[in-house]
């Protein structure tokens, strides 16, 4: 899609989308095209007892000679209250409205009415931001095109034009890591496995990022005993990729994300019930994130030191498979009692979490995970689950998924829950028991951390299947990749 940003001319042809405020009040530019067209907008809104309010729409099919063809009003609400967000999620109900009326192209006369407490440059690029992130869709396995026209084209009509064109190439770059981390979680398990999603991470070093993928040899050797057991029944080899921003100062201390990337998960020999199995193709959404993550903050340029890592694997049930009863030895050379084989992402996290820090030395570490169905159960799938040894990170994504509406709910780690993961016969057990299934969990991948500070967050219910939003409708979210970039944004970058 091209977005494009200019000051104000009226319409010409075509779909032309104005914004109206709390009691329909017009913009001065949505004025000034009202007039043109005789008052057929606020005449239209009154008829209709349009109220304006955010996201809400009125089309307006204009006559022959009246220069666009249809209207398009967007409610914003109340202008005085409109953050950042709010105006992106206005973004994605403008593209809703134009993909109902099958627009193929879009005019959008970005000013506010009133005295909106953002400025015009802000505004115009975060509509053009949720109309990006809207129009996403996951269609390359349809074998007949869509009959459905897709808008193809949107221009911006703001005062700050310049300004506005700046803004919205970082945001493009966010939406772009969004996509990508959709396009992952979407793909069915048998395109993408260990190997071909180690490829496509091979791809972003044209954004920059230094990329390097560790084989089941070099894993062996570096003892990730932990990792490599949950492989041992896919004939899919894993992998352990690492992915380098260096947009800091040479020399510092890098931030680092970790993804839990399980590219499809039968629970192993604990194999799961067949029903809702098709969804275990999503179980990398971690990774997902971490991917779509890094490539944000690669094609933005963001002034940081950024580390990604992502263990790889396939849970599968085979002669060779791991067996519950098994005793692991992680990289850390801590050895783990595997009594379920479908407690196997805190497995592949034990060990990418002691790599990361060992070798990197990072100023704190966020691990990314669809780890437990408990979490699902405890916050639905309104809120990530947020567990953390450090207050300030977690104060820190607390405030900015309040920012992005990517939320995050911080639940307890306390000596009283590791005891639930000691073993008679390992150091710890893979699980802790039927009670607080997600703080175990947390408890487990918290002994693989040091003293780095360090959070864990269980997107089992965001990053797959997740509630649908005015920017979000697939069922792959790509949930993160904004909240972690936001992260880096306000409290990171020099």
């Amino acid at each position: 899609m091209k977005i494009s940003f200019s000051t104000f001319s009226a319409p010409k042809s075509g779909v032309a989308v104005v914004l109206a405020g709390e009691d329909g009040k017009l913009s001065d530019d949505g004025a000034e095209l009202d007039k043109s067209v005789n008052g057929a907008i606020s005449n239209a809104m009154k008829v209709a007892d349009f109220k304006a309010e955010r996201e809400k729409s009125l089309d307006i099919i204009l006559p022959k000679g009246s220069g666009a063809d249809r209207i398009i009003v967007m409610g914003v609400g109340k202008t005085d209250d409109l953050d950042e967000v709010a105006a992106e999620y206005v973004g994605g109900a403008i593209a809703a409205a134009a993909g109902a009326v099958q627009a193929t192209g879009l005019t959008v006369s970005a000013s506010l009415p009133g005295k909106p407490g953002i400025d015009p440059a802000a505004v115009s690029s975060r509509i053009a931001s949720g109309i990006r992130l809207r129009t996403y869709s996951f269609t390359k396995y349809k074998s007949k095109p869509s009959k459905t026209k897709q808008l193809a084209s949107v221009k911006m009509l703001t005062a700050s034009a310049a300004a506005a064109k700046t803004r919205y190439a970082a945001l493009d770059a966010v939406a772009t890591g969004v996509h990508l981390a959709r396009d992952l979680v979407n793909e069915p398990a048998n395109i993408l496995h260990p190997e071909s999603f180690a490829g496509e991470i091979k791809k972003l070093s044209k954004l920059g990022l230094v990329i390097e993928v560790l084989d089941e040899k070099q894993m062996g050797k570096l003892g990730m005993g932990a990792l490599l057991g949950v492989s041992l029944g896919s004939p899919r080899k894993p992998r352990l990729c690492v992915m380098r921003w260096e947009g800091g100062k040479k020399g510092d201390q890098p931030v680092a994300f970790v993804g839990k990337g399980v590219t499809f998960d039968t629970g192993g020999i604990s194999i799961k019930p067949s029903a809702g199995m098709e969804d275990m193709k999503g179980d990398m959404g971690g990774a997902a994130c971490v991917t779509g993550l890094m490539a944000a903050l690669a094609g933005r340029k963001a002034k940081v030191n950024a580390i990604g890592v992502v263990g790889l694997v396939e849970n599968m049930p085979d002669g060779n498979a791991q067996r519950p009863g098994d005793v692991v030895t992680s990289m850390s050379k801590q050895t783990i009692a595997v009594l379920n084989t479908d407690a196997e992402g805190r497995l592949v996290l034990a060990d990418a979490l002691w790599y990361t820090q060992d070798r990197f030395k990072p100023k704190f570490m966020v691990n990314l995970a669809t780890l437990t169905g408990a979490i699902l159960v405890a916050l639905g799938k309104e809120h990530a689950g947020l567990f953390s040894n450090d207050d300030k990170l977690s104060d820190e994504l607390a405030g900015v998924g309040q920012e992005t509406r990517e939320r995050v709910w911080r639940l307890p780690l306390a000596p009283e829950y590791d005891k639930l993961i000691d073993s008679d016969i390992a150091d710890m057990k893979n699980i802790g028991g039927r009670m607080a299934g997600s703080i175990t969990a947390g408890q487990f991948l918290q002994r693989f951390v040091n003293d780095v500070p360090w959070a864990h967050l269980d997107v089992a219910g965001t990053a797959m299947d997740a509630v649908k939003s005015p920017i979000n409708q697939s069922w792959g979210s790509g949930w993160g990749v904004r909240l972690l970039d936001r992260l880096v944004a306000r409290h990171y970058e020099k």
